[in-house]
């Protein structure tokens, strides 16, 4: 059942976040349509939005997490950190020529970051940490 409950929590934090960039990308495309033309490199624009609510839904991911699981929460935030920055640096490989290399690496480097930030939030709200 632990185990169970492990593949829960970090499925939960995995689909917050993916539902998170989804909708956000979703409203930015209605909101700023010529930020997010399919022809062309990104604009700047789109470009650190997109990057700040990736850090913002990856620590959402975590953040959730962290909340579920009632076993050493920490290891489940570190375990959806590192998934989360294989999944990520599978994603920038078959991104490869597309877009900017920076903005992939920064990608790489957020999400993993911004998860393990979720879930410290969540440890130091419940004062574990």
């Amino acid at each position: 059942m632990v185990v169970l409950h492990a593949f829960f929590a970090l499925a939960a934090g995995f689909a917050t976040m993916a539902i998170l960039v989804t909708f956000l990308t979703v409203l930015l495309q209605k909101l700023v349509p010529d930020w997010t033309e399919a022809s062309g490199p990104p604009t700047p624009g789109y470009t650190f939005v997109n990057l700040g609510w990736t850090f913002v839904a990856a620590g959402a991911g975590g953040f959730i997490t962290a909340w579920i699981a009632e076993h050493n929460p920490l290891i489940h935030v570190l375990a959806l950190a590192i998934s989360v920055l294989l999944l990520a640096a599978l994603s920038a490989l078959q991104q490869r020529g597309k877009l900017p290399v920076w903005y992939l690496l920064a990608l790489v480097a957020i999400t993993p970051v911004g998860a393990f930030v979720g879930g410290m939030l969540r440890l130091r709200l419940l004062g574990l940490y």
